[in-house]
């Protein structure tokens, strides 16, 4: 089973997606003209801009749910398994996919808002469809959709669900069994509750962790800040393999680093237009710019958090392509997150380990909670018009039992499936944002002429040229005829 895993992980997590990632996100870069950059302060603003209706939530709601699947186990165990197998210069090309990647976010969500549709009383949206409506391959589509509900409602979860376990475990000794149950518990909780209970959920943890889980690294830098230079030095000599000690692997440095970098910022991969759908705004830019910083807090404050605990303290272990040890500070103790609580436990005994224990608690499960609105999402796509309303409940059983399953799984396995399911998601959905790349284009020109013209951008996708966006074109139909603009429209259910 193992072998069978680690085949399938190769073939889809080849070179060619390592070189798909970095080149679809530097040619959106090029082409926006760097929007990442330019429209960075439009970014904050935008964040808190806006509040929820009857159909959607607000954009800080839909941030902080697409936060809440970006934050997870990646940005804790992850990180380390990076600098592991690739070396300090793991943590640059982290970076790197998360820069560039800031544009693929932007594309991919903003093209979620275009093709979004009303289904029931929510918005629904994603890349299955803006396949269907914006490609018109309905199979394609359906590819995706049966993709992403196996990846985030089967595979995923496991990942994060073993790191909780293996987390509290290490930190507190609990039973493994124990923290299923409670897992499970609390998980049902939620997902029975539907969108809004997710949203709100995500809205007052997302950066209630994120915050804490910064500020303990800000604390733990600042105090070893005389070593800062040479750690800076260190990750990007390394990066470019100018490191004597760690020139070797500057291939596993890329590989490591752009493949833990996907699976934390998940830029491109297609989950983060799930959750920007939902949002209620008046041009589909918005949520898009909104989701372009999303990548920014997930990568370069919070992956860069633990990268910066580990190596200004020393706490790190580097591995060779043939298992020799190229450098030992963590000794005893295998990559993941009793790898990343023994690191810490060193530099803050008696406190440490626990503090990593809550932050993964925190982190994974908004993950999988993430995981299952994405699967949802994906179901009722297929399932339009709700004639088979024991799918959403077969799935909610499923999460929670993969959820538990995950909890005994061997970390191994979990990272492989997981890996398997974001290489699935990543592939389909990049060819798909490059070939519908001008829609989201034309939206961002759109929003800054209008912006230049001092207007709140409001979207036509007729006056554009956009075909497909059957929500938005009744939308300003109904605008048109009840004599008001499109953003005081409430949409028909």
């Amino acid at each position: 089973m193992n072998e069978l895993v680690s085949t399938i992980n190769g073939i889809i997590w080849s070179p060619a997606l390592i070189a798909l990632c970095l080149g679809v996100g530097l040619y959106f870069s090029l082409r926006s003209r760097f929007l990442q950059v330019r429209h960075a302060k439009e970014m904050l603003r935008l964040m808190f801009e806006g509040k929820s209706s009857e159909q959607g939530v607000s954009s800080f709601q839909a941030l902080s749910m697409t936060l809440a699947g970006r934050v997870g186990t990646g940005n804790i165990a992850g990180v380390a398994t990076a600098i592991t197998f690739g070396g300090p210069g793991a943590v640059f090309w982290m970076w790197a996919v998360a820069f560039l990647g800031a544009s693929s976010a932007f594309v991919e969500s903003t093209l979620g808002q275009v093709y979004k549709e009303q289904i029931g009383k929510e918005y629904r949206g994603g890349p299955a469809f803006y396949i269907e409506k914006g490609l018109g391959m309905k199979w394609y589509a359906l590819t995706f959709a049966f993709a992403t509900i196996l990846a985030t409602g089967l595979l995923l979860p496991g990942v994060q669900a073993n790191s909780i376990a293996e987390g509290l475990q290490t930190a507190t000794g609990l039973d493994r069994s124990y923290t299923a149950a409670g897992l499970a518990i609390v998980l049902a909780f939620i997902i029975f509750g539907g969108v809004k209970r997710i949203a709100t959920f995500a809205e007052v943890v997302v950066p209630f962790m994120a915050l804490g889980y910064i500020l303990v690294a800000v604390v733990i830098i600042a105090l070893n800040i005389e070593r800062l230079p040479g750690v800076m030095q260190l990750i990007f000599s390394s990066a470019f393999g100018l490191d004597a000690g760690f020139g070797a692997i500057l291939g596993l440095a890329i590989m490591w680093g752009v493949k833990r970098g996907v699976y934390s910022n998940e830029a491109g991969q297609g989950t983060g237009p799930h959750a920007s759908s939902a949002a209620e705004v008046s041009h589909p830019a918005k949520q898009g710019l909104v989701q372009g910083f999303s990548v920014y807090i997930d990568t370069l404050f919070v992956c860069s958090a633990t990268a910066f605990m580990l190596l200004i303290t020393g706490q790190y272990n580097v591995e060779g392509p043939d298992g020799a040890a190229m450098f030992t500070g963590v000794k005893g103790v295998a990559s993941g997150p009793g790898y990343v609580q023994t690191a810490l436990e060193n530099v803050m005994p008696g406190f440490g380990a626990l503090f990593v224990a809550i932050a993964l608690l925190f982190f994974a499960f908004t993950t999988i909670v993430a995981y299952y609105y994405i699967a949802e999402t994906n179901i009722s796509y297929i399932d339009r018009h709700a004639r088979h309303p024991w799918l959403k409940f077969a799935l909610k059983l499923a999460i929670i039992g993969a959820t538990i399953y995950g909890t005994v799984k061997t970390a191994d396995v979990a990272w492989a499936l997981g890996d398997i399911g974001v290489g699935l998601m990543a592939w389909l959905n990049l060819v798909a944002i490059v070939l519908l790349r001008n829609v989201a284009f034309k939206c961002l020109r759109d929003y800054e002429a209008q912006k230049a013209a001092g207007k709140d951008p409001q979207f036509d996708p007729v006056a554009l040229g956009i075909k497909g966006a059957d929500y938005w074109e009744r939308r300003v139909a109904e605008g048109r005829k009840g004599g008001t603009t499109p953003d005081k429209v409430e949409t028909a259910t």
